[in-house]
């Protein structure tokens, strides 16, 4: 008997907090997915996030969602080292994930979370929704038609001013603050993308009081020579914006980077060739109609954001931070 796929694909938020806010209002632009659950560990938080986003039900623990069986997928949105636990709970419950980047906190984590998805067969995927933004697509499209030749080097940086708070999350190495983990993530991903996986990792950077990375210079080097050079921080702003370099031209990603509106080709004997592809909302609803999609045609990965990658950009990461000194790890609590 032929199986019938639902027609919609029923959504939990785990962790309301302000980037669960910007995916939340997305989702109405979004076909055949539904936002129907949230939790936190504190009731009033999700009844006043469930209220403010129109969303069904509201649980006061993670558990409690996970054990919903109206729910299919559900987005990760606590601080990284929260995920990992989150997201063995989901897949052990047989909930797919999608998980707010950076994936994990360690490697090991990234490791141990793919590996059970895998096992399981559940869909996983992290929430890298620059990869999905309609500029980013036609600069691959660009790409990978041989527009530029071949790519040999990426630069990208992404760097906010915010001043320093102990109390904030950013800042707090219980909670996975850096830069690296925080923005570092996104100018990996792309080198990553267009590059592949480096044979080896170089950074600098200035530490805050706190432990974590202030800000953080990133060479990639490949074994053919190519090269990423990067930058993050949370000292000082920086344009955000990302070139991708090849043998015949250039692709300029206009700031801010990871949610482009805009890119410019750049031909060896050409005019500047610029290229408006402005996102839909704001800009989170291309991420969630590619998991809903994954997950209405049966897959248990995305092709645009595989484990692969995902784990490829964590180990990059985590390199960089050790040559910071900086030392991540998985919140060791059980989940709530």
């Amino acid at each position: 008997m032929e199986m019938l796929m639902p027609e919609t694909i029923r959504w939990g938020i785990v962790g309301p907090g302000r980037i669960a806010g910007n995916v939340a209002r997305d989702f109405p632009l979004t076909p055949r997915a539904e936002l129907a659950a949230v939790a936190s560990r504190s009731l009033p938080r999700a009844q006043d996030f469930a209220g403010a986003h129109q969303i069904p039900r509201a649980y006061g623990s993670y558990r409690e969602l996970l054990a919903d069986p109206d729910i299919d997928v559900v987005y990760i949105a606590t601080p990284h080292p929260q995920h990992r636990q989150s997201a063995i709970a989901a897949l052990t419950a047989g909930k797919a994930i999608l998980v707010e980047k950076t994936f994990t906190a360690t490697v090991s984590g990234a490791q141990e979370v793919i590996n059970i998805a895998r096992a399981r067969g559940v869909f996983a995927m992290e929430a890298m929704w620059t990869r999905f933004q309609p500029a980013i697509i036609a600069a691959k499209n660009l790409v990978d038609d041989g527009a530029i030749g071949e790519v040999r080097q990426v630069q990208a940086d992404l760097g906010v001013d915010r001043p320093f708070d102990r109390e904030d999350r950013l800042f707090n190495p219980a909670l996975g603050g850096g830069a690296l983990l925080d923005l570092g993530v996104y100018v990996v991903s792309l080198a990553q993308y267009f590059l592949g996986d480096p044979a080896a990792v170089v950074a600098h950077g200035s530490l805050f009081p706190t432990g974590v990375d202030a800000e953080a210079g990133l060479l990639l080097r490949y074994d053919d020579g190519r090269t990423a050079t990067l930058l993050c921080s949370l000292l000082h702003h920086t344009p955000g914006q990302a070139r991708i370099f090849g043998t015949e031209g250039w692709i300029d990603i206009l700031p801010r980077f990871h949610h482009p509106r805009e890119i410019v080709l750049h031909r060896k004997g050409a005019e500047p060739e610029p290229m408006v592809r402005p996102p839909v909302g704001g800009g989170y609803s291309h991420e969630l109609a590619e998991v809903t999609e994954c997950l209405l045609n049966g897959r248990a990965q995305s092709s645009v954001m595989p484990l692969a990658d995902t784990l490829a950009v964590q180990r990059v990461l985590n390199t960089a931070c050790e040559q910071l000194g900086v030392d991540h790890a998985e919140d060791p609590a059980d989940l709530d």
